[in-house]
């Protein structure tokens, strides 16, 4: 590739160093070579100096405080250099040759703001989870994800323009960056990429899938496939998403939806399942958005919401 230019991989890293150590341990093998790295701590109890000590090569931002995903991408953000700004969850892997196609694809549409990798299950490496997105219904603040549990195939080998990024390999123009803003850090956790993919879409540039730039991911390593904390935090900003993002009649309907068909089909739910403690987390997350700040205690761990 003739033009490489600068791209600056960032990733958050909460409690998980040995995740994060393998993640790093793959960014050695990449075959392009113009990058910087940061890996932002956020006030993990280990120590992350361990991190700047196996991998010289990285820029080490320790937050004083568990600021969320949003924040802590935006801090790296803010100091970085490149030309495309890559946010990469550390618990994901990636093959070699995964930037290339990227740069490609993006120096060759300056109308794209963001574009995502194709990402495989770590655990199974020929089943998809993401190859583009259908985008959210706002009404259910649901959405189907292209390719979402089949097998890897050619299919899903091409480049194409999608409604929705994935936060988990996220890249994004500097360009864009610039007309947009940083991501909102309301979110603390979950959704904050959505919302910034409307907002980048609403800037008049486009998202995009890239199907030759292959991401291995081993998801919900930090917070678990359903713990309370990510059902707070799915709820909570499913209505935070819904109240930016909508106006007017639409966004009456939605909030008339939620009321009335989500929130007590998510109660009954989870009474019948015996999932109180889930139950709970659910509750908070609708209550939260009529009552404000709040702290959320999970494990011994305080989450701030801003």
């Amino acid at each position: 590739m003739l033009n490489e230019p600068l791209i600056s991989i960032i990733t958050v890293n909460f409690n998980g160093l040995e995740i994060t150590a393998q993640f790093l341990l793959s960014l050695t093998k990449c075959t392009y070579k113009n990058i910087e790295v940061f890996v932002i701590d956020n006030a993990s109890a280990e120590n992350p100096d361990e991190l700047k000590v196996k991998f010289p090569f990285i820029n080490l931002i320790k937050s004083k405080d568990n600021i969320g995903f949003a924040a802590g991408n935006n801090l790296a953000i803010k100091v970085a250099k490149g030309d495309y700004f890559f946010l990469l969850n550390n618990d994901t892997e990636v093959k070699p040759d995964f930037l290339e196609p990227l740069v490609e694809l993006m120096e060759g549409n300056k109308k794209i703001g963001i574009v995502s990798s194709k990402l495989l299950y770590y655990s199974k490496p020929n089943t998809i989870q993401y190859a583009g997105h259908n985008g959210i219904n706002f009404y259910t603040g649901r959405g189907f994800g292209i390719g979402y549990m089949e097998p890897d195939s050619d299919k899903y080998n091409g480049n194409y323009k999608t409604e929705l990024a994935h936060g988990a390999a996220l890249m994004v123009s500097k360009t864009a960056l610039n007309k947009v803003g940083l991501m909102a850090e309301l979110f603390f956790l979950y959704y904050e990429e959505i919302d910034f993919c409307e907002r980048i879409k609403q800037a008049d540039f486009e998202i995009w899938f890239c199907g030759k730039s292959v991401v291995y991911h081993k998801e919900s390593i930090t917070t678990g496939k359903f713990s309370p904390l990510k059902t707070y935090y799915l709820t909570r900003n499913r209505l935070i998403y819904t109240k930016r993002n909508t106006k007017g009649l639409q966004h009456f309907l939605c909030i008339i939806f939620f009321m009335f068909i989500s929130f007590p089909k998510g109660i009954i739910q989870f009474i019948l399942k015996n999932e109180f403690g889930l139950l709970k987390a659910f509750y908070r997350g609708v209550i939260w958005n009529f009552k404000g700040k709040e702290i959320y205690k999970n494990e011994g761990l305080i989450y701030n919401d801003f």
